[in-house]
């Protein structure tokens, strides 16, 4: 006898469309960080009244994610203290309320992905719905496309729907890894399915010309190849993958050669591929006042107040480390470390581990590290999409957490690490 569907029970259908509208709702807030030509950007009214409703019907940050709370919040901490140190605190507060917003985004991107780890493709996918437009109109805007598409531009550069291009181009860096991992894993019929947005979303980032975003996207998808080939252990797949990325190699190669020969393109790309630039190597340059701010640092332990060193030297500090010193003192240094190390270690402890969110976790982490790098250069402390890639991690950390505590009550282990392999290879 065949089995008759039993009609869904109320609560069932309830929890559907709970599950419907959270989903929808977070997928929201992340297209939404891809447009931010003003501020406040609708990103930050939107999430802080997300957060603050989810928090009312039962967001949960579970003691897995308390030490990125504690960390981050240790941080800011140290930017009020450094903010006593200042003669006048004009726009000190505000910038520090920004910090711990976007602070707090990071754990409710934890705690929410967490809860329901479906939820990383819904916010891959909006990433990808919101980094596709922005770079499509820094490529129209570049060239002028329609009346007024300079707006889409700063500096004769692509911004996209940003006010800065330097922010636009690393914003793309996930997406454009993301859909790097299914060409290389997926079949490859679906092959071109994934490279036209991934020939728009490096268009955007090479029209950025952020020499940073230009490095992010490069370390980022050898890091992604690299942990691909190491993770598998066909011969067949390693061939496979060996042959799609010089494939993928191949077709940016020509997409570059062919934009070369627009004379415009041509003289910013010669210009800005210079790894050293006039105001890096100035008197008073950026790696002057590396040297300067550092020594800064160790006479004012306490830092010296937000955005009060780009006051005095004329730029702001262009390196993240620096930044936590100068604005959040060596208290704010010491949890930014903590949490960037913690971060990194305990992300690439479970990075190869057979999980249903391990391709999710595998870009988001790939990218989180170039994000390190790039600090090293330039200000990435209020970056919207780094707190977001902060969270992605530290959900798959905290799965991972909650998984190793269920598994030996899964009898022999074997249904759920079935489960788990089933959801990945559907991934």
């Amino acid at each position: 006898m065949s089995a008759v569907a039993q009609p869904l029970s109320r609560e069932a259908i309830n929890a559907k469309s709970v599950a419907l509208i959270s989903t929808g709702a977070v997928s929201l807030g992340v297209f939404l960080s891809g447009f931010v030509i003003r501020e406040p950007a609708p990103y930050e009214l939107y999430m802080a009244g997300l957060i603050a409703v989810w928090s009312l019907f039962g967001l949960r940050i579970s003691r897995f994610i308390l030490p990125l709370l504690i960390l981050l919040v240790t941080f800011n901490i140290g930017g009020m203290i450094s903010m006593t140190q200042m003669a006048n605190m004009a726009g000190a507060p505000l910038y520090l309320a920004v910090s711990l917003f976007l602070a707090f985004t990071a754990v409710f991107i934890a705690a929410v992905v967490e809860a329901d780890d479906r939820l990383y493709r819904s916010i891959f996918i909006a990433w990808l719905m919101a980094a596709l437009p922005t770079a499509t109109l820094g490529i129209l805007g570049y060239f002028h496309a329609f009346p007024g598409a300079e707006m889409f531009t700063r500096y004769d550069r692509a911004a996209g729907a940003f006010e800065d291009p330097n922010v636009f181009g690393p914003f793309l860096a996930l997406p454009g890894v993301f859909l790097l991992h299914r060409m290389l894993t997926e079949a490859p019929a679906r092959m071109p399915l994934y490279a036209l947005p991934l020939l728009v979303v490096a268009g955007g980032i090479f029209l950025s010309f952020s020499r940073g975003a230009w490095g992010l996207f490069a370390l980022s998808s050898v890091l992604l190849v690299l942990a691909l080939f190491l993770q598998t252990s066909s011969g067949a797949l390693r061939l496979r993958i060996v042959a799609m990325s010089i494939a993928a190699v191949f077709v940016l190669v020509i997409g570059l050669l062919v934009a070369l020969q627009i004379p415009s393109i041509a003289d910013l790309f010669s210009a800005r591929a210079q790894l050293v630039q006039d105001y890096d190597s100035a008197r008073l340059g950026r790696f002057a006042r590396y040297d300067i701010g550092f020594q800064m640092a160790l006479e004012h332990p306490l830092g010296i107040g937000p955005l009060v060193f780009g006051k005095i030297f004329g730029e702001d500090t262009h390196n993240i480390w620096l930044k936590s010193l100068m604005d959040y003192g060596w208290l704010g240094f010491v949890s930014y470390l903590g949490l960037i190390v913690w971060t990194a270690a305990a992300g690439f402890r479970i990075l190869f581990r057979n999980r249903p969110w391990q391709p999710y976790l595998l870009c988001a982490y790939v990218v989180f590290l170039g994000h390190i790098g790039l600090g090293t250069v330039i200000d990435t402390d209020h970056w919207r999409h780094f707190y977001l890639l902060l969270g992605l991690v530290w959900a798959a950390i905290a799965l991972e957490a909650r998984h190793q505590r269920l598994a030996p009550h899964t009898p022999f282990g074997g249904a759920q690490e079935a489960h788990a392999s089933a959801r990945t290879n559907a991934a």
